[in-house]
């Protein structure tokens, strides 16, 4: 291998690992959480990752902890055969044996309310603690990344105000 070829190959990886951030607490992976930045005037912003279940029972992820935001909720956006969209709150996320189930724009996905001019700024880290049904508690971090043209699809939550 030429030092070039090394040079390379340590820069490829080192990249990756930065960008990759998981998680294990029992027999559930989770993978890459992260939020996207919102506007300066954005009361709430979403909360992404993926949740593999790699054992041969259930569980459920039934809620995010966050010191240092107000309100923080698991939802569910979905959009009917006449285009209306609707977000609900979920009482827990079901993670199926076996199964991965990703939190996404225009899904799935945690709701952090209550911002109140605190915005995500890209580069920030949002501490959390994710709790699950059987696996238990893990502390993971929400890694705050800049939005890009393939992620302005979905439910957009920067913009939205949060009612009381």
């Amino acid at each position: 291998m030429t030092f070039f070829t090394k040079t390379a190959l340590a820069v490829l990886l080192s990249t990756g690992m930065a960008h990759a951030h998981d998680y294990t607490v029992g027999d559930i992976t989770i993978a890459h959480p992260m939020a996207f930045e919102t506007a300066k005037t954005a009361n709430v912003g979403g909360g992404y990752m993926t949740l593999t279940n790699a054992g041969e029972a259930p569980d459920r992820l039934m809620e995010v902890r966050v010191a240092q935001i107000p309100r923080v909720e698991l939802h569910l956006s979905e959009t009917d055969a006449n285009g209306v969209a609707r977000m609900t709150k979920q009482d827990g996320i079901s993670l199926p044996a076996g199964e991965t189930v990703a939190l996404e724009p225009g899904g799935l996905h945690v709701m952090f309310m209550g911002l109140n001019g605190d915005p995500f700024e890209v580069g920030e880290k949002i501490e959390a603690t994710l709790v699950f049904e059987t696996a238990g508690e893990i502390a993971v971090t929400f890694n705050v990344e800049a939005r890009t043209a393939q992620t302005h699809g979905g439910a957009d939550h920067s913009g939205h105000k949060m009612a009381d």
